[in-house]
């Protein structure tokens, strides 16, 4: 008898709730709720109905799962207020938006009229590529935005995001982050305020100022707007960038790098420094390959070798610089640091750099090339050419086609020139093949000699002697004490040997089958005294540091 008042008991409650479920849905007493949707009971082990003056609840347990269109709720229990349609769940709660967005909690209290669930204690939301966990978690069934404001993360593949507040839009897959966000990948950790990320495509966007660290910690983006692509591993970087790669700086209006091939690009303004080798890069676009620890610079580009005090500033139309030790492979690099009778044997560097190699943190294991244009710039000399070729091993420029130096009022040209320096100072210059110098001395007077090559030396930056061999010829002026001109001396010889005082010409030695006559002043007609291939080119002069850089 007792078991069929129980179950007749059971039933009767099943009907009123049943009942209850259908009022709900026509008008008149429940206008409050008319034409809402009803949270509906799918599955429950228990049901228990009960009625507190005009509210009318319905208390759920075991393995309970209700449903609001499309949206399914599970949880360990539940209470049903049917007057205000609102879903109180406890324990493993789990909410199934249509197979799209997943969340999880503890507890949740859902407002079926609104369709929003406020979710509390081990809150995890997933759309199946991003899994967020936070305290607290408002969602939105209807629109899918979830929001949290008592701190989060965001795990989405190897990308780990924490963050104060965030909004995470379903529709789009969109997530906004706020206050003291943190993105930690496996190659960077990305420190912001404000962070919008996409957990489909794993691109971050920044918006505000962001500081990125590379996972070597000596690599860092200082930026304010740009995206990085996590999964393609591509970055772009606006509002003029600031970044770190060990003793590499670079700053640009806006930067370009993908670090699955290792290149980047720079455009706009772009200053680039490289301490460990005392050099820095000013262009409008600069290429880089990390990979090959090269650099391409284009559009008006300037490189500034820092010396004590006199930096040496030179540019063209293209700068290139990469390994030597890589271009070694490829083709053959003359080693001109031998005497003056090897530099004509192309004896290779192959055999010096072969112990760099492998060693990229060698500082000469690098070379320079500049391309058409050349242009150099120091208060101490100056130079032009066609193109030029600077290896960090021997510390030598090698000027091509049509190279001129100047050096205070001496002007040196020939078809190749060899500048040497030591500590990124000048120590010698060669000459080779129609080597000629001119020092203007007076209005239209020109100390001048000429020969197949001409080996000079300097002594603080400044010309101190300079040899002149193989069918040498010289136009000296003589002055007497009081620096008076007393005659113009024509000659030749196998050898000549100048030697200057005060950067001045001082006195002229001629070795070896001298011929010559000296002419006094009055009797020649100086425009004629001239060498072969005599031209005083100072309007290709570069006057100042400026002249480098464009107008």
């Amino acid at each position: 008898m007792i078991k069929r008042l129980k179950a007749t008991y059971i039933l009767l409650a099943l009907i009123i709730g049943s009942s209850f479920t259908v009022m709900g849905q026509q008008p008149g007493a429940q206008d409050t709720v008319a034409n809402k949707k009803f949270i509906n009971i799918i599955q429950s082990k228990r049901l228990d109905y009960e009625r507190k003056d005009t509210v009318e609840f319905q208390s759920l347990v075991g393995d309970v799962i209700v449903r609001q269109e499309k949206t399914l709720f599970y949880c360990d229990s539940a209470i049903i207020n049917r007057n205000l349609n609102v879903l109180e769940a406890f324990g493993h709660v789990h909410i199934n938006d249509a197979d799209s967005v997943h969340t999880y909690s503890d507890y949740l209290k859902y407002l079926g009229n609104e369709k929003k669930a406020y979710l509390k204690n081990n809150v995890k939301l997933t759309d199946g590529k991003g899994i967020l966990t936070t305290k607290n978690l408002e969602y939105n069934v209807q629109s899918k935005i979830g929001i949290y404001t008592n701190g989060g993360k965001l795990v989405n593949g190897n990308s780990v995001l924490t963050s104060e507040d965030g909004y995470y839009y379903g529709e789009t897959r969109d997530a906004l982050f706020k206050k003291k966000v943190k993105l930690v990948t496996p190659d960077y950790t990305i420190e912001t305020d404000t962070l919008p990320y996409n957990t489909y495509t794993g691109i971050a966007n920044f918006v505000v100022p962001t500081i990125i660290t590379g996972k070597e910690k000596n690599r860092q983006v200082k930026t304010s707007s740009g995206f990085y692509d996590s999964q393609k591993k591509y970055v772009v970087f606006g509002s003029r960038p600031s970044i770190q790669d060990g003793s590499t700086f670079l700053d640009a209006d806006d930067v370009a790098s993908n670090d699955s091939t290792g290149y980047s690009e720079a455009r706009g303004n772009v200053i680039y420094r490289d301490t460990a080798q005392g050099i820095s890069i000013f262009s409008g676009n600069l290429k880089t390959s990390r990979n090959e620890n090269s650099f391409l610079a284009t559009i008006q580009p300037v490189m500034v070798i820092k010396q004590d005090t006199d930096s040496l500033f030179i540019a063209a139309d293209t700068l290139y610089s990469a390994r030597l030790s890589d271009l070694i492979k490829s083709r053959p690099v003359p080693d001109i640091t031998g005497k003056e009778s090897d530099i004509a044997k192309d004896t290779s560097l192959k055999a010096k750099v072969a112990g760099i190699i492998n060693k990229p943190a060698d500082s000469t294991d690098r070379f320079f090339e500049a391309y058409f244009n050349v242009r150099i710039y120091s208060d101490s000399m100056q130079a032009v050419g066609d193109s030029l070729f600077y290896s960090a091993k021997d510390s030598v420029f090698r000027l091509f086609r049509d190279p001129i130096v100047w050096n205070k009022e001496n002007q040196i040209s020939g078809d190749t020139i060899y500048m040497y320096t030591q500590q990124k100072k000048p120590k010698r210059l060669y000459v080779f093949e129609n080597a000629l110098t001119i020092s203007k001395v007076g209005d239209d007077y020109y100390n001048q000699v000429k020969g197949r090559t001409i080996n000079g030396y300097f002594k603080e930056g400044n010309i101190d002697f300079l040899r002149a061999k193989g069918n040498s010829e010289a136009i000296y002026y003589g002055q007497d004490d009081n620096n008076k001109f007393v005659g113009v001396n024509r000659a030749t010889a196998d050898m000549i040997d100048l030697y200057f005082e005060q950067r001045k010409p001082e006195r002229v030695v001629m070795r070896v089958n001298l011929k010559g006559t000296t002419y006094p002043m009055r009797q020649v007609n100086h425009s004629d005294m001239r060498l072969r291939g005599f031209k005083w080119i100072e309007d290709k002069r570069p006057k100042s540091k400026y002249d480098l850089f464009g107008k």
